[in-house]
């Protein structure tokens, strides 16, 4: 299991950000849906902690097939999701992800806001994280991927007309005020031999993108959720889901239907001499006629589309 604490910080305070992160995951989940990928909130209701006290807990369904590397995909299903539960207990929340058919795969991430620089070294109460596990994400400065950048939520050329504040340079966090961070607490398991390694720092890899991306996003769309109330938070959210699912579902049943208007052999057999196809016990005839089509003793595999 391999485990860090990442920290970012941002121009807001904690009640500022319980707001924008509500509208950054409503928004940013719609924007990344559709192509028969993206995110499906399968439930969104109110829970109860007994440390913590009233909450929200959401599952979502992640479609994501086409991000996976290449040695992973010869194992994984046409359609693979990820499941998310999430716990927010605001500022306090637990969110963890698993895959059905992979039982030795879990990432947990237990999360805490607070109003300082990121200068709390035992924020979550337990055992202080190590030194060496600590990795401080920059808004501003740390790169990410050219495909999610935006010009607009450069938070270096950023300035927000509601609040005044931005663009940010570099050090911002030492001396700006608001500053809050977030706390995140991540490990990540895949106990699988020969690719427990590399899985789960591919993992982190990509949990440190996501976080950059996502708290770059909130800041930089601070103009359009500053000054909503958590209830209107909330009925933007739900409708965002609406749309989120739809797309998604959407994208999907054309994918479906594609695949069943497929013939039931999608791959030709490599061997087309017809001498040799006779040595094997195959004939022409039924090459022609898959319904017909007698199995040889000889190793040889057919290749049908997965339904």
């Amino acid at each position: 299991m391999l485990m860090k604490e990442y920290r970012i910080c941002m121009p807001l305070t904690v009640d500022e950000y319980r707001i924008g992160q509500l509208y950054m995951i409503s928004k940013h989940s719609c924007e990344q849906s559709g192509g028969g990928e993206g995110v499906e909130v399968v439930r969104n209701e109110p829970d109860i902690h007994p440390q913590y006290g009233s909450g929200q807990l959401t599952e979502k369904r992640i479609y994501l097939s086409s991000k996976l590397p290449s040695w992973a995909k010869a194992f994984v299903p046409r359609f693979f999701y990820v499941t998310e539960k999430a716990w927010n207990f605001y500022p306090y929340t637990i969110t963890e992800y698993s895959v059905s058919f992979l039982p030795k795969f879990s990432i947990r991430i237990e999360t805490r806001f607070e109003n300082n620089s990121g200068n709390n070294d035992n924020v979550f109460g337990d055992t202080p994280t190590p030194a060496g596990s600590v990795c401080f994400l920059d808004i501003v400065s740390d790169a990410i991927p050219e495909k999610y950048y935006k010009e607009s939520e450069d938070l270096s050329h950023w300035q927000s007309s509601k609040t005044g504040r931005g663009p940010l340079e570099k050090g911002w966090r030492e001396d700006h005020k608001p500053v809050m961070c977030s706390y995140k607490r991540v490990q990540c398991s895949f106990e699988v031999y020969g690719f427990q390694t590399r899985t789960e720092e591919f993992i982190h890899r990509n949990i440190k993108d996501i976080l950059l991306v996502g708290h770059r996003q909130a800041v930089a769309w601070i103009d359009e959720w500053h000054g909503l109330t958590l209830e209107e938070v909330r009925e933007y959210e739900q409708a965002m889901q609406e749309k989120t699912n739809s797309k998604v579902k959407s994208s999907q049943n054309s994918t479906d239907a594609q695949v069943s208007s497929r013939p039931a052999f999608s791959r030709s057999i490599s061997v087309t001499d017809e001498r040799s196809l006779k040595k094997m016990g195959v004939t022409t005839a039924a090459m022609s006629e898959p319904s017909t089509l007698s199995v040889p003793h000889s190793p040889l595999r057919l290749n049908s589309t997965p339904e």
